[in-house]
């Protein structure tokens, strides 16, 4: 029988701490960069984010890799939330449409089988 341990808590948040500061200083740094190279315009709605508004405007990696950050640029666009969130969804349905496409296998339980015999049953 394995021995059952419990889990260090203040080990555990020190490491999850730890990880959160070098993600947003990696971050920091990008998007600073960005913010001086482009102009505060979401890059596909057009929309102008001057002043307190800016924090709307993230940095949108066009191949998906966050730690591809090239000093001129070339990976980046800066996109408000909205059309941010709206690139990442559009990725993933994709992701969803191509593995369907390629046969992967598709489910065929299906949960309400024999649900009208056991209520017909249940009724008599």
């Amino acid at each position: 029988m394995p021995k059952h341990t419990t889990p260090d808590h203040a080990r555990l948040d020190r490491v999850v701490a730890e990880a959160r500061k070098q993600r947003e200083a990696r971050e920091a740094g990008y998007r600073e960069r960005a913010l001086k190279l482009f102009p505060w315009i979401c890059g596909r709605c057009g929309r102008e984010f001057p002043g307190a508004r800016l924090r709307e405007l993230t940095v949108h990696h066009k191949d998906h890799n966050h730690d591809n950050n090239p000093s001129d640029g070339s990976n980046w666009e800066l996109l408000c939330l909205y059309c941010h969130d709206n690139e990442h969804s559009r990725m993933l349905d994709e992701a969803v449409r191509d593995r369907g496409a390629a046969g992967a296998a598709v489910a065929t339980h299906n949960p309400f089988a024999g649900l009208k015999s056991l209520l017909k049953k249940k009724s008599d």
